[in-house]
């Protein structure tokens, strides 16, 4: 789920990044942390308006994945981004004016936001209505794009996938004309044979054709499971090798699609980004989605190699590009069965809390545990009641 709403975005509306889209956000210049034109209930330093709901909404996943209670005021900065009719755009300036024809809201914004407010619970009206919204736009052949009515696309359909089951609904009961989201997730599936065999495509080309898309890939493996952008990984393990059989199942399709990735970070443990008039780099973001696109699939185990890549590598990228990055680093960790607060060395849950306002609190403060602090307070009492018991004999005697 690389789901990146940088100052790229637009660009990735067009190429809407990874199970979810967007998860690099903050690379672009922007206001300072006490730059007025910031709310200050949000999570990052640069400007929001590509990808403030996004990195908002992966940011507070992430802290409530590890039992970080987000701060108020960053829930209701997300909640407040919501439009009447349901959706959400990256960013609404003046969230206290109606939306209109004019703003531009996307699939991926909704659907991040549903699963954030989903786990943190209590918003039961506000994932209510985006989801409403969500269905109100499914395409025909039963996927979403990045914008209402915008062709179906791997990335959009996975995230809104995720959305679907973070409240609880069977993706495959939401039907368009026949069609469900797997059905247009199926449609993206390379077969077993030729190049990018068991891959996913974003989208069929002009001529209809279907080439290997890493980060579609990652996104479709998660969702094919019927998951969202913060799986835990798969204690059992399963096979992860590529199989054609018919039609293929989305789970025979997950299999597939961690096949490709496993062979594609076989060698150096990490992707490559090749972007037209650039230089290949190694490609975190997709990297890390790859991590958990691998656990969620086939286990813990089968993440090792790129996970340990990104212990060792990520630290400069997550703290250039802001609270996604560190978000997704965590989620990896999570999935993959690493520590958070130790990852290589970096505690990604103190540097993602500092990206934005204060947490709450941690669900255990104590290092034992909040059972034992209480068992703490139990003994204590317990001695002062000997206490007091022994001084009242004594008056007695």
């Amino acid at each position: 789920m690389n789901f990146r709403r940088s100052a790229a975005a637009l660009a990735a509306a067009v190429s809407v990044i990874g199970s979810a889209a967007p998860a690099v956000a903050d690379t672009s210049a922007g206001p300072s942390p006490s730059s007025p034109a910031l709310p200050a209930g949000l999570y990052g330093t640069t400007d929001p308006q590509y990808d403030g709901v996004w990195r908002q909404s992966l940011a507070l996943l992430a802290q409530h994945t590890v039992e970080v209670r987000p701060a108020a005021k960053a829930v209701d900065w997300l909640t407040g981004q919501q439009c009447a009719d349901g959706s959400f755009a990256p960013f609404r300036a003046e969230p206290g004016k109606a939306c209109d024809a004019k703003l531009m809201v996307d699939t991926n914004s909704t659907a991040a936001a549903v699963q954030a407010l989903a786990a943190l619970g209590g918003h039961d009206t506000v994932t209510g209505k985006a989801v409403s919204w969500l269905k109100s736009v499914q395409n025909k052949d039963g996927g979403w794009g990045y914008t209402p009515g915008g062709p179906s696309d791997t990335n959009s359909t996975s995230v809104v996938i995720g959305a679907l089951a973070a409240v609880g609904q069977k993706p495959e009961s939401v039907v368009k004309d026949g069609k469900s989201p797997y059905d247009a997730l199926l449609t993206f599936a390379l077969p077993c044979s030729g190049d990018g065999a068991g891959a996913f495509a974003y989208q069929p080309d002009k001529k209809g054709e279907l080439a290997a898309n890493a980060d579609a890939t990652a996104a479709a493996v998660v969702a094919a499971l019927g998951q969202g952008m913060a799986p835990k990984g798969n204690a059992k393990g399963a096979e992860s090798r590529c199989e054609d059989s018919g039609k293929p199942s989305p789970d025979r399709a997950a299999a597939n699609g961690a096949s490709y990735l496993a062979q594609a970070v076989a060698k150096d443990g990490h992707l490559t980004s090749s972007l037209p008039g650039s230089t290949d780099q190694p490609d975190f973001g997709n990297t890390a989605d790859t991590v958990v696109a691998l656990a969620a699939q086939s286990g813990p185990a089968q993440a090792q190699k790129p996970l340990k890549w990104l212990e060792k590598n990520s630290e400069a990228w997550a703290k250039q590009s802001g609270p996604a990055a560190y978000a997704q680093l965590v989620f990896a960790a999570r999935a993959a069965g690493a520590d958070p607060r130790d990852f290589g060395g970096v505690d990604l849950v103190e540097r993602l809390n500092a990206t934005g306002p204060a947490p709450q609190a941690a669900k255990s403060d104590s290092p034992f545990g909040v059972w034992w602090t209480v068992g703490v307070f139990l003994v204590a009492g317990v001695g002062i009641g000997f206490l007091l018991s022994g001084r009242k004999k004594q008056g007695q005697s």
